[in-house]
């Protein structure tokens, strides 16, 4: 202890007067801040001694500024007051006033008082709290606050005014008829009335919605929440306080679901189908008006879960079908089922249904799906498969008559026009009977733009149409002299009279190519495809006809090179553009020989976090002159040669190895996706290939365009893509929203993720109705429980968008740009060292 401060210690008054008879807390302080006597109230307050200096009582917190207020004593100021705290459990608030009362004290005492105001203190914070609390989920809310007086008073927040596209600056409507003329015509007497309501302390106006002006010149939709406050003595409305929210956006989705809503129950109309729920956990079941009519079932009883369905169902149908079904609801998995049930007449009637079991948010095991009525179909397929195989009996000894005319004949089977050996034996004729015309020759060199692509996604059936079609238009475009004919799959020759007259031909051409292009229908689905012509002609009659055809079909390659759906003739230069083809088909096939196709990858980000979700592995050729190639210098040729498939195959065989090393490095790549052509998916070989590379569940999936998964699909395609499901590799579509997949073909083909096409990316920074179309398109996504991956993200503002539309993965040159195995291994390590520190 100091000496003074112990001599002054010792008298019982500390320096002043009696503290003791204080009710509340006081002490006896010197200068420099030592306790020199306190009174029993204060000691109870704070843990402090005499002789000790008074901040040992406090919170560290609190030392400074209590040292501040006996500076300003020290400093001639004769009091002051500081907010303190005490130190240790004792965490009471307290206002601490300091004074010099006696100014010709030698020791110069401080008598320092305390005043407890805890529970003001605690109010205090918590309504700070609160008001922080609202303030911040204003913001976040997206509100804009307004405030407004019957003095005049108006208070907009930033918000309402960015809602509007008004700056701080902007000029605001000072009345209500200014205001209200920025309001929808169509939208005012109800806004009117409606702020009216409002007013008056209506419930039902509370809030209300509304169309405004923009300062852009466009009308935004404005959901207005607001109520009176504050009333004059009048009663008369003083203050009135709300929030405007835009919900432009909500109302063109609510305007879009209804639209799909009308289209979907005009559909369920005219299908007549009954669509039913189960809930199997209630013992329930809800159907609707169709699905009652089919069953016969009341309407005014409820259908519980084992009786009124299971009865209906025929005897001989009943245990296959209840055993199935739950054969089915314990996987979990969609199935369709055939059966008969008995109606009220005793009659026979055939019902085929869809269904979907799942378990709901409450853990409710059920299922919906829908009934129709198919017994007049199934009358009709009984009856055409009677006579079908009365006619096969009938004509069992016809059919190898028919084949071996067929064989025989001179004219292709499906078109009906002349075939290769009649085009063969047409040449011969012209080269014989030269000396008897004067006229020269032209050979037109017909091929098919796009008809590999309708017949694999289609199937032969549509392809088989479609070159029926073509031959009709070439009969339509020739004269009865002249002489068309199918030489082999999409490939069709036209002799014609020639007199050197080029341009008659480039209108044959150009006309035949028009006709060619026009959509076509088959069995609901539009097919479009094109044609390219070779042509080669001579005035000289004796030229030999089998070398125009060979001159034409260099032509057709020329033309098919320049862009398809043209047509070229046939120039000395034009062999030297097949030899250069040829060549480069050449180099490809030595490159698959070489090992010189090799896998770029482009990293996938999850658009949440930015971290790497998986990675889409692109062919590159690695040219020994010409560098890296990427795909667009040697896909056609590919395609041509037949190697696409096996160029797939490459590519996800190193693509493997690669993950695999960098595994064992401690290298995490999520996962890789591949492309895979059509032609591959139709390989009944592709299961037994699958099988045999190690592939992990989840590591892959297999990237198909949009055009190859049409609403029917070939057999072996959808055989081939069950047995992908079964190796756990993910299905992904490829450039949706550019092409004519349906609803129903996603939920036939059950893909794990759609890939947006980057023309529907481009330009959502600056495009409403694009954001609107991104955003319905993930929507739809989400309800079928499919994964959203973005192509085209090239600036941060498109990750933060796609982000904010709910965009799973995010894939772009502004986030990586496609790299070869090692340039990926380093940014890998890169990361994972990153990562560490």
């Amino acid at each position: 202890m100091r000496p003074d401060v112990a001599a002054l210690a010792a008298s019982p008054r500390g320096g002043g007067f009696d503290i003791d008879t204080l009710p509340s807390p006081a002490a006896w302080v010197s200068p420099d801040g030592f306790v020199l006597a306190l009174n029993p109230a204060m000691r109870d307050c704070l843990d402090i001694e005499t002789g000790r200096p008074f901040s040992d009582g406090l919170r560290s917190e609190d030392v400074g500024a209590f040292d501040l207020a006996l500076k300003r004593l020290t400093l001639g100021n004769p009091s002051a007051s500081v907010e303190v705290r005490g130190s240790g459990d004792r965490q009471s608030a307290f206002i601490a006033s300091l004074a010099q009362p006696q100014h010709n004290d030698p020791t110069r005492a401080i008598l320092l008082q305390l005043i407890e105001i805890t529970r003001l203190r605690q109010s205090f914070d918590a309504l700070a709290e609160r008001e922080s609390r609202w303030n911040h989920a204003l913001v976040g809310s997206a509100s804009g606050v307004w405030d407004q007086r019957n003095n005049g008073d108006m208070y907009y927040s930033d918000v309402w005014r960015s809602i509007r596209g008004l700056g701080p600056d902007d000029p605001i409507a000072q009345n209500m008829e200014d205001w209200l003329k920025l309001i929808h015509p169509q939208d005012r007497e109800r806004v009117r009335h409606s702020i009216e309501r409002q007013n008056e302390g209506d419930p039902d106006y509370t809030t209300f919605q509304y169309r405004e002006m923009h300062k852009d010149g466009h009308y935004i939709w404005i959901e207005c929440r607001g109520a009176c406050v504050e009333r004059d003595e009048d009663g008369q409305p003083a203050r009135i306080v709300g929030t405007d929210t835009d919900v432009t956006a909500r109302k063109a989705q609510e305007a879009w679901l209804e639209g799909l809503s009308r289209r979907l129950k005009l559909a369920v109309d005219i299908s007549r189908i009954g669509i039913y729920e189960t809930d199997y956990d209630i013992g329930v079941s809800e159907w609707d008006h169709r699905m009652r009519e089919i069953f016969e079932a009341p309407l005014d009883e409820d259908v519980r879960v084992g009786d009124f369905w299971e009865r209906k169902l025929h005897p001989d149908d009943r245990e296959r079908t209840l055993a199935y079904v739950e054969a089915k609801m314990a996987e979990l998995k969609p199935f369709t089922d055939d059966y008969r049930i008995i109606a009220s007449d005793g009659s026979t009637r055939y019902i085929r249904a869809n269904n979907l079991p799942y378990v709901d948010n409450d853990r409710h095991l059920k299922m919906i799906g829908v009934n129709w009525d198919v017994t007049e179909d199934q009358r009709l397929r009984q009856e055409l498969e009677r006579q079908k195989a009365l006619a096969e009996t009938r004509n069992a000894e016809l059919d190898q008559i028919r084949i071996d005319a067929e064989y025989s004949a001179l004219h292709d089977y499906l078109t009906a026009l002349p075939n290769r050996r009649y085009l063969e034996a047409r040449l011969d004729e012209l080269r014989q009977s030269a000396s008897a015309h004067s006229r020269g020759i032209a050979v037109l060199h017909i091929d098919l733009d796009r008809f590999k692509q309708i017949n694999d996604t289609l199937g032969h059936g549509a392809g088989d149409a479609m070159l029926k079609h073509a031959a009709r238009i070439l009969r339509d475009n020739i004269r009865p002299t002249d002489f068309a004919a199918r030489i082999g799959g999409d490939e069709f020759v036209v002799l014609l009279d020639y007199d050197g007259e080029n341009g008659v031909l480039s209108a044959i051409a150009e006309r035949i190519i028009a006709e060619m292009r026009q959509p076509v229908w088959h069995n609901g689905q539009e097919c479009r495809f094109g044609a390219s012509i070779g042509i080669a002609c001579s005035v000289d009659r004796s030229s030999d006809p089998r070398a125009l055809l060979q001159n034409a079909d260099i032509a057709l390659y020329n033309a098919k090179n320049q862009g398809r759906n043209r047509h070229e003739f046939y120039t000395k230069s034009s062999g030297r553009l097949l030899a250069d083809a040829r060549r480069l088909s050449s180099e490809l096939l030595r490159a698959l020989e070489n090992n010189e196709i090799i896998p770029f990858y482009q990293l996938q980000f999850e658009a949440r976090t930015r971290q790497i979700s998986g990675a889409e592995c692109l062919a590159r050729w690695r040219h020994p002159t010409h560098g890296i190639l990427g795909p667009e210098r040697f896909l056609a040729a590919a395609e041509e040669c037949g190697v696409l498939a096996q160029i797939d195959q490459i590519i996800l065989e190193k693509s493997l190895a690669d993950v695999a090393a960098w595994r064992e490095e401690g290298l995490d790549l999520p996962k890789i996706s591949v492309n895979v052509s059509a032609r591959r998916l139709m390989d009944p070989n592709l299961a037994s290939g699958l099988a045999a590379l190690d592939i992990k569940p989840g590591q892959v999936s297999f990237e198909l365009l949009e055009s190859v998964f049409l609403d029917r699909q070939d057999a072996a395609v959808m055989t081939n893509l069950e047995t992908l499901r079964r190796l756990s590799i993910d299905i992904e579509i490829d450039d949706f929203g550019t092409g004519h997949a349906s609803i129903v073909g996603l939920l036939n083909l059950k893909p794990s993720t759609l890939k947006i096409d980057r023309q529907l990316i481009e330009n959502i920074p600056k495009s409403q109705e694009q954001r609107i179309l991104v955003m319905s398109i993930i929507q739809i996504a989400r309800s079928l429980k499919i994964k959203v991956t973005a192509e085209g993200v090239e600036t941060e503002e498109h990750a933060r968008i796609l982000k904010r539309l709910g965009c799973d993965v995010l894939q772009g040159y502004g986030l990586a740009r496609p790299l070869d195995a090692t340039a990926i291994a380093e940014l890998l390590r890169a990361r994972k060292k990153a990562a560490a520190t």
